[in-house]
C-alpha cells in the first residue's frame, strides 16, 4: 500500500513536470509566431526549410553559442556576399562549428520564390543547434536560420548624424574570438541603451584600455591631421564587411588610411568622423559632443569611392 502510494506520487509529479515543459514549450512557440505574424512578411528558413518555432533546447538561445551576420539586400541583390560568407566561414571554424553552407543557398532559394523583387534585410543565424544542459559541445551539424525582412530600400546616400563617446567601455576579449559576430551581443545592448539615452544614433565606444574601438553596431573611420585611420581591433571589435570593402576602395583609389590604435585624448583632436556597417556605408558625424566636425571630407571620400555602388 505503501508503495502504491509513493508511485502514484512519482507518477504525478512526473505528469507535472511534463505539463511545464509542454506549456514552456506552446509559449515559447507562440511568441516565435507572433514575432513572425507582426512582422508583416517576415520570413523565416532552417536548414532550407520554413519554420514558424524554435526549440527549447537551442544552444543559441541557453549560451549565445554561434555566430551571425547582417546582410542588405537590394534588387535581389546580396551586397557583399563574397564577404559576408568569408567571415561566416571564419567565424565557424573559429567556434568549431560544423556548417553546410549550402543550406544557405537553398534557404536563398526558397525565399526567392516567395518574392519577384527582394529589397530589405537578411540576417544569417548558424547556431550550434539543440544540446544537453551543459557547456560539451553536441557532436551533430550546426543549424543554420535564416531571417528576411522586406523593407522598400534606395541607393545609398551619405546619412548625417550626432554622436558622442560612451562612458561604457568593451572588455577584452579572448583572442580567438576577436573580430567575429558572435551570437553573444550583451555589451552592445548596454551601450545601445546608453547612447539611446543620450539621444545618439551612433557613438564612440572605448575599451577598458582607452583605446577606440569602433561604435555600437558599426565600424568607424576617423580624420586626424588630414589624414584617414580606422581603429586597430586587435582585443575586441568586430571585423566589419564594410569596413573591409572600404579599405579595399580606399587602396585602390591610392587614399591613405592608417589602422592603428586610436587613444581617448586624441578625440578633441578629430576633424572628420563616420560610422558605416553593411546595411549604410556613411553616416556623417555633424558634432560629436558639442564639436562641429568637417563633413564635407566624408562626402568626398563617399563620392571618390562610389559608396553609392555595393555589390
Amino acid at each position: 500500500m505503501i508503495y502504491n502510494k509513493f508511485q502514484k506520487q512519482i507518477r504525478n509529479g512526473y505528469n507535472f513536470l511534463k505539463s511545464i515543459i509542454y506549456y514552456l514549450n506552446e509559449r515559447c512557440c507562440i511568441v516565435v509566431r507572433l514575432l513572425a505574424k507582426d512582422g508583416a512578411n517576415m520570413w523565416c528558413f532552417k536548414n532550407g526549410q520554413p519554420v514558424e518555432t524554435i526549440p527549447l533546447l537551442d544552444r543559441a538561445f541557453h549560451y549565445g553559442d554561434g555566430c551571425f551576420t547582417t546582410i542588405r539586400v537590394f534588387q535581389n541583390q546580396i551586397e557583399l556576399k563574397e564577404r559576408h560568407w568569408q567571415r561566416l566561414k571564419l567565424a565557424c571554424q573559429k567556434l568549431s562549428l560544423t556548417v553546410n553552407f549550402e543550406l544557405i543557398e537553398l534557404s536563398l532559394q526558397q525565399l526567392q520564390k516567395q518574392n519577384l523583387v527582394l529589397n530589405g534585410t537578411l540576417k544569417i543565424v548558424i547556431s550550434r543547434g539543440e544540446g544537453d544542459r551543459g557547456y560539451s559541445l553536441p557532436k551533430h551539424e550546426a543549424d543554420i536560420y535564416i531571417w528576411f525582412y522586406p523593407k522598400a530600400l534606395e541607393p545609398f546616400v551619405p546619412d548625417s548624424i550626432q554622436c558622442g563617446v560612451l562612458n561604457q567601455a568593451l572588455g577584452l576579449t579572448m583572442p580567438s574570438l576577436v573580430g567575429l559576430k558572435s551570437l553573444n551581443r550583451l555589451e552592445q545592448v548596454l551601450l545601445k541603451k546608453e547612447a539611446d539615452q543620450l539621444g545618439w544614433a551612433e557613438a564612440l565606444v572605448t575599451d577598458v584600455q582607452g583605446y577606440i574601438v569602433e561604435g555600437v553596431s558599426s565600424n568607424c573611420f576617423i580624420r586626424l591631421n588630414d589624414r584617414w585611420i580606422t581603429p586597430e581591433l586587435r582585443y575586441n571589435g568586430v571585423h566589419g564587411v564594410m569596413r573591409a570593402e572600404i579599405l579595399a576602395r580606399m587602396q585602390h583609389h591610392g587614399i591613405a588610411c592608417e589602422v592603428r590604435v586610436i587613444e581617448l585624448d586624441e578625440v578633441s583632436e578629430i576633424q572628420s568622423l563616420f560610422f558605416c556597417n553593411a546595411l549604410n556605408p556613411m553616416r556623417v558625424v555633424t558634432h560629436l559632443g558639442e564639436k562641429t566636425l568637417d563633413t564635407q571630407a566624408c562626402i568626398d571620400l563617399f563620392h571618390i569611392l562610389n559608396l553609392n555602388q555595393i555589390h
